[in-house]
């Protein structure tokens, strides 16, 4: 993301022009964008003509529009964005107040105006524009028949391909049904690792699985790449990285990225820092339950008094439409990081973003044990969303 034009201050109105110049770009928009907000962007609209003689026609032009943001679809798996409003300034194709709906693209820049920014705003902007945060972990996870490519970036975790291949048992006497099958496997997950990943961008391709099979697919993926003199591969061969997984299933994700050696590699990407920030919160829970909590009564309580060292909060409850649900949540991150706590925000779309969403979206690892709070004191707080 390109940041063109910044006009904002903390907690007052203003506005900002971004570029989106990739496809993630559109979840941190998406991530930006609140119903009231005004959205300035180029869009096709269709129009009717009426020549002289009368005759009536209709033809797409391209106009700018200033929308007022009434509802908001994200594609997560297209990453495309559209929203629908009412149009705030009159021009020649469109009316005052008709609405329309702008598909947002990719290098052409829009202009988001609010009334408020808050700071959880303010930092997704600043994280969107980091050019150092960018999809550098790419995943195979992989069982005999089926295998999962997946893309961690900072901010998503992206199934880009799933290959599925029926494998037959061996037979007394004979595998070579078995064999053929397994090399027609190996092919494809090979085919869907030269198409979907950007060795330019990835510095590391974790390959998963159980037993043998991740060992005899790179035997096969190199052995191959030596008889295509497939360069591509060949040169990126250090880039990739043997682990176990316990299934081919997009949800083993999360043990491989928690895996000690994984994570000494992949030091430097916000990915696998959420991973081991909800790891150490599983273990507080298991060991010294009276210093991790979760749901959002028991975690402000326990912000009021100064009790939070790292808040584990997800990016879901930022985009309730209810203002002051919402208030409530950017409250307790100015909170949390006024008081030196370390505020670590999950994406939905993230393995470990779905499993802080069991959590309520929100926990805490806590300086010092708080023993009363442990005690639930009304049913529902901890079910609050």
């Amino acid at each position: 993301m390109k940041l063109l034009h910044k006009d904002i201050e903390k907690d007052s109105a203003g506005q900002v022009t971004l570029m989106p110049e990739e496809a993630e770009d559109m979840w941190h928009t998406y991530n930006l964008l609140q119903v009231g907000d005004s959205l300035r962007a180029s869009t096709i609209r269709k129009v009717q003509t009426e020549s002289a003689t009368g005759s009536v026609g209709s033809s797409r032009v391209r106009t700018t529009l200033t929308l007022s943001v009434e509802t908001i679809d994200f594609d997560s798996q297209a990453c495309q964005l559209r929203v629908k409003g009412t149009n705030m300034e009159e021009n020649q194709y469109v009316k005052m107040g008709a609405y329309h709906t702008i598909e947002l693209e990719l290098n052409r820049k829009f202009t988001l105006a609010k009334k408020s920014w808050d700071s959880v705003v303010l930092d997704r902007i600043e994280q969107a524009c980091d050019a150092a945060q960018k999809a550098d972990v790419a995943a195979v996870v992989m069982q005999e028949g089926l295998a999962n490519l997946v893309l961690v970036t900072p901010a998503m975790t992206l199934l880009r391909a799933k290959v599925e291949v029926t494998i037959p048992r061996k037979r007394r006497g004979s595998c070579t049904q078995h064999e053929k099958a397994l090399e027609r496997f190996y092919e494809a997950v090979m085919q869907a690792i030269i198409r979907h990943i950007n060795f330019d961008v990835v510095k590391c391709v974790l390959v998963g699985s159980p037993g043998f099979v991740k060992d005899q697919f790179i035997s096969y993926l190199f052995k191959e790449a030596v008889r295509q003199d497939n360069k591509l591969l060949l040169e990126n061969r250090p880039k990739f990285m043997l682990v176990h997984s316990s299934s081919g299933h997009k949800y083993s994700l999360k043990e491989i990225l928690s895996d000690p050696a994984v994570t000494s590699r992949l030091s430097d990407t916000k990915a696998a820092g959420e991973v081991k920030a909800l790891e150490e919160f599983y273990k507080m829970l298991q060991h010294e339950p009276d210093r991790a909590f979760y749901g959002i009564a028991h975690v402000e309580k326990a912000a009021e008094a100064l009790a939070v060292d790292t808040l584990l909060i997800s990016d879901k409850l930022f985009r309730h439409q209810d203002i002051p649900t919402r208030s409530r949540y950017v409250r307790l991150v100015d909170n949390v990081r006024d008081n030196g706590g370390n505020v670590r925000m999950f994406s939905s779309l993230h393995v470990s973003g779905e499993q802080l969403t069991q959590l309520s979206g929100v926990a805490a690892i806590l300086r010092f044990p708080i023993a009363d709070l442990s005690e639930p004191e009304d049913e529902s707080s901890s079910d609050e969303d």
